[in-house]
């Protein structure tokens, strides 16, 4: 039976905004945005950032800093953080804003003053200290071994928000809209796509244009890099997902899916990932909902060979699915369900469900991002093996946690397998054999 909620997960922050897009920016630093549009309806359009640690009994979040982006909603962002450089790029209607997040280190008084402003901490728990690569600044320049005698840092990580370039992604003639923006592993190659069905590649930071692929024949819901950018997947509601080169523009391959009966699907979202023990390889997950009458058919979370572009695994989910996130590590698969709001956690290679958490949000799931284990700086270190933050146009931000799942250690193994031996050798003597 997969695990459910544990007492230390759930609700870690609350906005005053629908939540639409989640991208960590450092190891302990997680940025959502949304926003109520252009309409006069007195919500706002933005960006929050949050601190995320563990106290030793649950996950805690800290608010760094709020950019309000005046009357246009965020609808997707990529992030890219290298050392004190720290990029973000977001989708706003037809154009991708460019912006430059500063990165400082302010003086965290007890009293709660930092860089000349007095925070109030009264409701916020006590940070316990932290030791060995705990204690280590998300920033390898920043220095931490100035604590209270509570063990709180005095120093800590403050981020500015400054908007620069931007640019026109996408030319539909009815309503052009960035759909979605992904940035690769390696931080030079960037992808936008939208309502006009074409996939843009672009040469990063430089936000320079390196390809038009004319990808689809209606607008794309997603698009993702393969781990070595040779490739990026596209999905699109024309219902194909296809595979193209991103040196020639060339398509390489298209995901083949024979759906059992009559049903007819649509590809939702799509996300490649390593294969922990095999670095040079790659897995292409996918989840798909069928068209039509809710219920009457599955929704399904699947497993892709993209070299060969066959189906490896699939898991059928009774509701449609919103979101789709894969652990850096490439272990676990997260995905979020449109009506009842729910989480559910799998073992990449098998698919297996190992965490289900009905009802999370109070409506559908936006966005997923699991915590990094090896993104800039030390990760929070909690009693997870791993932790998936999910979003919702309900403006809650929650986290969900595996627990260390229990196995047998190896000197018990090995004791069992000499006990085993010797009953066998004694039952044999036992009936002359």
């Amino acid at each position: 039976m997969p695990s459910i909620r544990r007492k230390e997960d759930g609700l870690l922050a609350r906005v005053n905004f629908p939540l639409y897009a989640i991208q960590m920016l450092t190891s302990r630093h997680v940025l959502v945005a949304g926003g109520g549009g252009s309409a006069n309806t007195g919500v706002a359009n933005g960006f929050e950032i949050f601190e995320l640690s563990h106290d030793g009994e649950r996950f805690v979040a800290e608010e760094v800093i709020r950019h309000e982006t005046g009357p246009v909603v965020v609808m997707n962002c990529a992030t890219r953080h290298s050392g004190r450089k720290c990029f973000l790029v977001a989708g706003q209607e037809s154009h991708c804003q460019f912006y430059h997040v500063n990165i400082s280190v302010v003086d965290v008084r007890e009293n709660g003053s930092s860089a000349g402003k007095k925070e109030d901490h009264s409701n916020k728990p006590r940070r316990r200290r932290k030791s060995g690569s705990e204690e280590k600044s998300p920033d390898p320049d920043v220095k931490t071994e100035n604590v209270d005698s509570n063990g709180n840092s005095y120093r800590k990580l403050q981020f500015v928000i400054k908007p620069n370039d931007s640019v026109q992604t996408d030319f539909s003639e009815k309503e052009p809209v960035q759909r979605v923006v992904r940035i690769g592993r390696s931080g030079k190659l960037m992808a936008t796509a939208g309502t006009d069905g074409y996939v843009r590649l672009w040469s990063f930071p430089a936000m320079e244009k390196k390809l038009d692929i004319q990808a689809h024949s209606k607008e794309v819901d997603d698009v993702d890099f393969s781990p070595d950018e040779k490739w990026v997947a596209s999905i699109s509601k024309d219902s194909t997902c296809v595979l193209w080169d991103t040196e020639s523009g060339k398509k390489v391959g298209e995901l083949k899916w024979p759906a059992a009966g009559e049903a007819k699907y649509l590809f939702k979202r799509c996300r490649f990932s390593t294969v922990e023990e095999n670095p040079g390889a790659s897995r292409l997950f996918s989840i798909a909902n069928p068209v039509g009458r809710p219920g009457r058919h599955k929704s399904y979370l699947q497993l892709w060979d993209p070299s060969q572009g066959e189906l490896r695994r699939d898991a059928p989910f009774t509701e449609s699915l919103s979101a789709l996130a894969v652990s850096d590590s490439g272990r676990f698969v997260a995905v979020g369900t449109m009506f009842s709001g729910s989480v559910s956690m799998h073992v990449s290679f098998s698919l297996q469900r190992v965490l289900w958490v009905k009802g999370a949000h109070s409506m559908f799931v936006t966005g997923l991002e699991f915590l990094p284990q090896a993104l800039d700086g030390p990760p929070v270190t909690s009693t997870a093996e791993a932790a998936v933050l999910s979003i919702s146009v309900d403006n809650r931000v929650c986290i969900h946690s595996l627990a260390h799942r229990r196995s047998m250690p190896f000197w018990l193994a090995i004791l069992l397998i000499v006990v085993t031996m010797f009953s066998a050798f004694v039952f044999c003597s036992y009936v002359g054999l």
